[in-house]
């Protein structure tokens, strides 16, 4: 089974609010979808298996369902971003940054 990702280092601008949600619907993807491709397995099944989460946060706010969802496209975006400069970071210092160069 998969491990959540200890994504804690991308989390520099996050609250620690949205760093729990974050989390809660993580583990939860992972119970619920698990080892899926998300290539293959269209978005609209995928936000459907997080529904009943995203639904216990937003009443736990007191906030409507869609506030919830795209509070967490908008970190799941910051995350992704932070994940690639950290990526173009490290190829960067290990001589990768042109593959063009690359025999």
């Amino acid at each position: 089974m998969n491990q959540i990702p200890n994504i804690q280092a991308q989390f520099d601008a996050i609250s620690e609010e949205d760093k729990i949600m974050m989390d809660r619907i993580n583990a939860y993807s992972l119970e619920v979808l698990g080892d899926i491709d998300p290539q293959k397995t269209r978005i609209s099944v995928q936000i459907e298996a997080l529904r009943p989460i995203m639904q216990e946060i937003a009443d736990e706010k007191k906030v409507p369902i869609e506030d919830i969802f795209i509070k967490y496209m908008d970190l799941a975006s910051i995350i992704a971003a932070k994940k690639d400069a950290k990526l173009k970071e490290d190829l960067d210092a290990a001589g990768f940054s042109d593959f063009t160069k690359m025999r």
